[in-house]
């Protein structure tokens, strides 16, 4: 889901690549033709908006067509420094990454949850989250937000899914900058390739991870932003002019 571009559309080519029959979702219809066409193991596309309530009918009919799917990887998302604090900015990131990804990502595990894995395998959900979950950043405060959200949600889902005794893993895939599309001419520091990230991220759920922060400069960075106590963390000024 979203793999019309950025990490999304590089996650789908790795896992073509590496032999998974992959169908792929997102809003803009030329450009999943494009990508359909890149690679042969693409063998579906849909188009679908994570906010429109029709999205996950859509989503299961095309898991239907595939004969079904054992792996979700949702890469849906928007984002903006937002220090003007625009309403519409920030509104529209909730709608996007809570909302939408909530609508996605609870179809899916209701899916799941009906369905017998093949050859004992799990089956599991991906979530491309955010290392901007870790705190709340005032550059962009729905952003970082959502994120943490989404980090949260997944934990709880993970819970749940054992409560119920549930074959569904999960991976929640923290990335830094990647340089994308959401982030052009920015002038971020550690800017990552997308073709990088998507190669870790694959590798992290053939390898069941539950977590991945991406790469290993941010994960030391994670490790000290959660050492900062609240009262020093709110006096940062953390911004890219």
């Amino acid at each position: 889901m979203g793999a019309t571009s950025g990490i999304g559309m590089h996650v789908a080519l790795t896992l073509a690549r590496r032999g998974w029959t992959v169908g792929i979702a997102g809003r803009r219809a030329e450009r999943l033709r494009q990508v359909e066409s890149m690679e042969s193991n693409i063998v579906c596309s849909k188009v679908i908006d994570v906010c429109d309530k029709d999205a996950p009918r859509i989503l299961t009919q095309m898991a239907e067509e595939m004969g079904g799917v054992e792996l979700y990887c949702h890469s849906s998302g928007i984002g903006w420094q937002n220090t003007q604090l625009d309403c519409g900015k920030e509104l529209d990131t909730v709608n996007t990454n809570a909302l939408g990804f909530t609508r996605m990502v609870t179809a899916v595990f209701n899916m799941f949850a009906t369905r017998t894995p093949v050859n004992n395998h799990s089956l599991r959900i991906a979530c491309i989250s955010s290392i901007a979950g870790t705190k709340g950043l005032g550059a962009a405060p729905a952003y970082s937000a959502t994120k943490r959200f989404q980090n949260s949600y997944l934990e709880a889902l993970t819970q749940l899914a054992r409560m119920r005794r549930l074959p569904i893993r999960f991976t929640d895939i923290r990335p830094g900058f990647v340089d994308t599309a959401l982030i052009a001419s920015s002038g971020f520091p550690m800017q990552m390739p997308p073709e990088k990230v998507a190669r870790a991220i694959v590798k992290a759920i053939e390898k069941d991870r539950s977590v991945l922060v991406v790469d290993w400069r941010y994960a030391l960075l994670v490790a000290l932003w959660r050492m900062l106590p609240r009262w020093l963390w709110v006096r940062l000024k953390l911004q890219k002019t």
